[in-house]
């Protein structure tokens, strides 16, 4: 089955990291956080990818076409065809990765649409390049499967931005609560999707928008809630906040 990764877009938010590579090339201990998404699914037995490209599309890829040698010992046979010798192996021997380029400016559904040659008729996987989660991708799929309709988005509460007072009727305060997590749900990604759902995409559309809508109003699209973590990495900030949970040993993703 195919995880399709949504790597294409500016990170404008992110300018700082993102003048000069793309967000999911932003690294986190070391690593993109892309490589950290991939390790995840591949942790489920999920290792084979389209990675869907756009803004500095090429970072993208010369980091996979030069994945051996950036893993590996290398020796360097000067003035031979076959020129180089790797040495020793890393943990990610077994994944595929198709780099397919979808359009610097392409909206979401577009960027699906465009690289679905590389998985017609086949149910596939789908998430953003740039969100850390501990999602249960095998627990996931077998909600997908339960229910039988054409689409699957896992779903999260995030934390409210703000500290919340709880009041009593005299005005007096309850308690002070840090932070909770907010009642709604909001989309995080991490789709399951049968290959009808192509149908309703074309290369110009916004995932979120029309063909969530749609699939929605048609009674297709269910949410797997999460109630474990998640955290975009949309700012400097955050980004901050992810290098140091890894650097701590306390990042909840890295469940390999």
């Amino acid at each position: 089955m195919k995880t399709v990764l949504l790597a294409g877009g500016l990170g404008t938010r992110l300018r700082e990291e993102t003048e000069y590579r793309p967000k999911p090339m932003v690294e986190v201990g070391g690593r993109p956080i892309l490589w950290h998404i991939m390790k995840l699914y591949a942790h489920h037995g999920q290792d084979d990818f389209v990675v869907c490209t756009g803004y500095k599309s090429d970072t993208i890829k010369d980091y996979f076409l030069n994945y051996e040698a950036r893993n590996n010992d290398v020796t360097v046979h000067l003035g031979q065809r076959e020129s180089l010798t790797y040495h020793g192996a890393h943990e990610d021997t077994d994944w595929t990765v198709t780099v397919a380029y979808t359009g610097e400016l392409t909206m979401t559904g577009g960027r699906v649409f465009k690289a679905s040659k590389y998985f017609t008729g086949e149910r596939f996987l789908c998430t953003y390049g740039d969100g850390l989660a501990d999602v249960d991708v095998s627990a996931l799929l077998a909600f997908h499967e339960s229910h039988g309709r054409m689409a699957t988005v896992t779903t999260v509460r995030p934390p409210s931005r703000f500290g919340v007072m709880d009041l009593n009727d005299d005005g007096s305060v309850d308690r002070f609560r840090e932070k909770p997590q907010a009642d709604g749900w909001v989309n995080a990604g991490y789709f399951v999707f049968e290959p009808g759902v192509i149908d309703y995409l074309d290369d110009e559309c916004v995932l979120e928008q029309e063909p969530l809508q749609r699939l929605a109003a048609d009674g297709q699209l269910m949410a797997y809630k999460h109630e474990g973590f998640f955290q975009p990495m949309d700012t400097l900030r955050e980004s901050t906040m992810l290098n140091q949970m890894w650097a701590d040993g306390t990042a909840p993703w890295k469940l390999w």
